[in-house]
């Protein structure tokens, strides 16, 4: 299967080799038919601890890596 590639911004890299992405969406509400804004942030393994706050980077499905990280940055956007 292959594995999901998200891109969001970094938020946070207070972490020793991690970093909070946010992830935005939008879509259509199926009832108001109004276009809506939705995020969720992702803890990312981030090795080398290169990627700031404000980054545009690019996420991708891992195995498990602590007890929050299931994600790790691939590239900068």
């Amino acid at each position: 299967m292959p594995k999901r590639i998200l891109q969001g911004v970094v938020v946070s890299d207070k972490g020793d080799k991690t970093v909070v992405v946010r992830v935005d969406r939008r879509f259509t509400h199926p009832l108001l038919r109004k276009t809506v804004r939705r995020s969720k942030k992702y803890h990312a393994h981030d090795e080398s601890n290169q990627f700031k706050a404000g980054d545009m980077v690019q996420i991708q499905e891992c195995v498990p890596v602590s007890k929050l990280k299931r994600w790790e940055v691939i590239t900068q956007a």
